[in-house]
């Protein structure tokens, strides 16, 4: 317990030092968030990632924690995921590139023996899925960083429960530099997670998920593998809904996220993030409390049901409020020719 605690508060300082002193070379390099009104620094995605790798590393090389074959792998492909994220955040890379290499990492990380071969290519898209939707998630200040910390504290409860030290420690190194990263991204934010640091985060944590349900009922294990990403699952969800039914593009930035649709019904940015956290830790519990059966696996459908409702109802909320997303700019052409055309 004194090591967790001590490791816990290493990723802390770790991954809020990192986020600090790489945010001016992130600026310098371009490695920068251009969707927000204001260049963002994507410093915060490589400092979780490299301070939840090495505190953990360190813990296994010492033999305070050994983490494990499973854990070890586990750790290794989400550093691969982490690197690919860095790429795309560094150039631009299509949709596919990052699917495919994220559903290669889930396919290495599911342990077959215990899950059998169809459950686990299922748990390996439920990995993929939950690793682009924190990608999705990191849209507006303290959003996925918040849901990532209390998510991960809930996985960790799961995995505790189970007597799955490695994977409990490993969680609350990430619930830690998580933390350490929001000292930087609470509005007003000064750096953001990027594609690097969201994909490692939703990886980490859905992989760990599903390595602690893993060889146990699977109708139960969806459930609460939902449960604690019930958050994660609504913004998809909302975001295919509103493009599909209004024709537009899916893969196209546009103000459609949970966060914010709450900002239009008056929530400060920090009220967002309050009110997403405590929407991930009521889903979080239900699915810790579905997992050691001291309620029953119905308790799931409960979350699935006010998560839609919450959908259907953000959906007839109209998106064009001011957010983070910066206007689209418009060539000094095209603004001529409008001014001619309106006189």
């Amino acid at each position: 317990m004194l090591y967790g605690i001590l490791a816990a508060t290493s990723a802390l300082l770790l991954a809020a030092v990192l986020a600090a002193v790489l945010r001016v070379p992130a600026l310098r390099l371009g490695i920068v968030d251009r969707r927000w009104r204001r260049p963002m620094p994507l410093s915060g995605g490589v400092a979780v990632a490299a301070a939840t790798c090495l505190v953990a590393a360190v813990g296994d090389w010492k033999g305070v924690t050994p983490l494990g074959p499973e854990v070890e792998r586990l750790l290794v492909v989400g550093a691969a995921v982490a690197l690919l994220g860095l790429v795309a955040d560094v150039r631009r890379v299509k949709a596919r590139f990052l699917v495919g290499g994220t559903a290669v990492a889930a396919l290495c990380v599911v342990p077959y023996e215990e899950t059998g071969v169809p459950a686990g290519l299922l748990a390996a898209g439920w990995i993929v899925f939950v690793a682009l939707g924190f990608k999705a998630l990191d849209h507006a200040e303290g959003v996925a960083g918040t849901v990532g910390v209390v998510t991960a504290f809930g996985a960790g409860a799961c995995a505790a429960a189970e007597v799955m030290d490695s994977v409990a420690v490993l969680l609350s190194v990430l619930a830690a530099a998580l933390t350490g990263f929001l000292m930087h991204n609470w509005h007003p934010a000064r750096v953001g997670l990027g594609a690097c640091g969201a994909l490692f985060t939703g990886f980490v944590l859905a992989s760990a998920a599903v390595t602690t349900r893993a060889g146990q009922e699977l109708g139960s294990g969806a459930g609460v593998l939902f449960a604690l990403n019930a958050v994660v699952a609504a913004d998809v969800v909302l975001v295919v809904l509103a493009r599909g039914l209004s024709g537009r593009p899916l893969l196209r930035a546009a103000p459609d996220h949970l966060a914010h649709r709450l900002r239009r019904l008056g929530l400060t940015p920090q009220g967002v993030s309050v009110v997403l956290g405590v929407a991930a830790f009521g889903g979080v519990l239900v699915g810790a409390l579905v997992h050691v059966g001291w309620i029953a696996a119905t308790g799931a459908l409960w979350v699935a049901a006010v998560a839609l409702v919450v959908v259907l109802v953000l959906l007839r909320v109209k998106p064009n409020v001011k957010s983070n997303v910066a206007p689209r700019r418009v060539s000094p052409q095209v603004t001529t020719q409008l001014r001619v055309r309106n006189g």
